[in-house]
């Protein structure tokens, strides 16, 4: 049989499996054989079988999953061998059928899929949103539809899961792994809970805000600072001596007779930067459509809300605003206040931002939405005098780590006529952004 051959027939009997469970007996024979020659293990062939259980037992594989579809390469005799790897992922994650699910099942599910993002090159989490490190070797557009679909999958899972029922069992809920699907589902249904169930989903809240926290804390840490204040004189102090602009400065007093270069003045450094505090509004769209926003935003400004010389404040709307600024240091305090769902009105949300605004030119205005309002001309005449009236304005579609948006096309555009385009990509374009005019 040749190579073609065997690598087909991996591949039938990989999308004969995952549009139906049944088995075919000619694939599945065909493939064992194919399998057994290539001295894999048979578990490759078992979607039952984890990832993990796979590499557990076979400790040499984990290399081979490693990036095995992010870059293909020319190892024409590797295919078949790369095909069996790539049927197994593909399989696990994909072929997740119908029915019930346990917390069990949603934990391998999400454990594969780790190993999927991990083969795609990218951290585990990256592709669905939860890693600093999504789309290492993807591009964008490719990152941000996988993502889309594995966040769809594991929605899926989650809402066929009795999630109330493994809640209210310790042993189960603590075998939960904390996702943006999880979170959603918590956060439209703790008002639900109670007792052990209600106790064990704001474990598993404060879990994924503690996870999500840590990335944005790097990346925060990361970001460039503020811009330096070139009216401020440097200090002539040794620390800030720019030593290659004043050797670059005195380069004609080198004398070749004495090969010394006579320096007859010396350079510093500009390191004055803002030093009055800056007041950051950060206003989230909490309806149904947004809830991986809001997740992130409130983590980011609990995060902005620590640095010294900020001022945050948070206002969250649908059809109603709530000025969530009180909790603004707890993101979990301020998710548990929020009740996500129904319409978008954004006049609310102005006539509870306005106020707050009380020196324009040292006040930054985030505003995280898909900007499809009830409203649309009055809440734009509202966020154009906001701009006009000095404040700085950063429109946001989306701040999930894949950076996936969907915005009204006409406030778009009249976004982009005004000078303040709609911020789009990964949350870390966010954070340069806001650190940049607020540090």
């Amino acid at each position: 049989m040749s190579a073609e051959t065997q690598r087909q027939i991996l591949y039938w009997r990989l999308l004969a499996r995952l549009f139906d469970p049944e088995e075919q007996a000619a694939l599945e024979s065909g493939s064992m054989a194919i399998v057994g020659d290539l001295g894999l293990p048979a578990a490759l062939l078992d979607p039952a079988v984890s990832v993990d259980t796979v590499v557990q037992r076979f400790p040499h594989l984990e290399a081979e999953f490693d990036a095995l579809m992010s870059e293909p390469g020319d190892d024409r005799d590797g295919e078949v061998r790369r095909a069996a790897l790539v049927s197994k992922l593909l399989l696990n994650v994909f072929g997740t059928g119908s029915g019930s699910v346990t917390a069990e099942q949603l934990q391998r599910w999400q454990a594969d899929a780790g190993w999927f993002e991990r083969a795609m090159g990218c951290e585990p989490g990256g592709l669905r949103g939860r890693s600093a490190g999504a789309g290492a070797g993807t591009g964008a557009g490719a990152g941000a539809g996988l993502g889309a679909t594995l966040a769809g999958i594991e929605g899926d899972l989650v809402s066929r899961m009795r999630l109330r029922e493994v809640l209210a069992d310790n042993r189960l809920a603590r075998q939960l792994t904390p996702s943006m699907s999880l979170i959603e589902q918590l956060l439209r249904d703790k008002d639900n809970l109670d007792g052990v169930a209600l106790a064990n989903a704001k474990a598993l809240i404060r879990r994924f805000v503690d996870e999500v926290a840590e990335v944005l804390r790097t990346q925060v840490a990361q970001a460039s600072s503020g811009t330096v204040d070139r009216s401020v004189p440097p200090k002539r102090i040794f620390r800030n001596l720019d030593l290659d602009r004043t050797i670059w400065k005195n380069l004609p007093n080198w004398s070749p007779e004495d090969e010394r270069l006579y320096v007859d003045r010396l350079y510093y450094k500009q390191t004055a930067k803002r030093i009055e505090p800056a007041r950051l509004i950060v206003v989230v769209d909490q309806s149904g459509s947004m809830v991986d926003a809001m997740v992130n935003c409130t983590i980011l400004a609990s995060i902005f809300a620590g640095l010294p010389k900020v001022d945050v404040h948070l206002v969250a709307y649908d059809t109603r605003a709530l000025d969530l600024t009180p909790w603004v240091h707890d993101p979990f305090e301020v998710l548990l206040h929020t009740h996500l769902g129904g319409g978008t009105d954004g006049t609310v949300a102005l006539d509870l931002a306005r106020p707050k605004i009380t020196d324009p030119r040292n006040t930054v205005v985030v505003w995280i939405s898909d900007f499809y309002e009830w409203q649309s001309q009055a809440v734009w005449d509202g966020m154009q005098a906001i701009h006009r009236a000095g404040v700085k304005f950063i429109p946001v579609g989306s701040v999930s780590s894949g950076g996936q948006q969907s915005v009204n096309p006409w406030f778009r555009q009249r976004f982009k006529d005004q000078g303040t385009p709609v911020l789009s990509g990964h949350i870390k374009k966010l954070v340069t952004e806001l650190k940049n005019f607020l540090v």
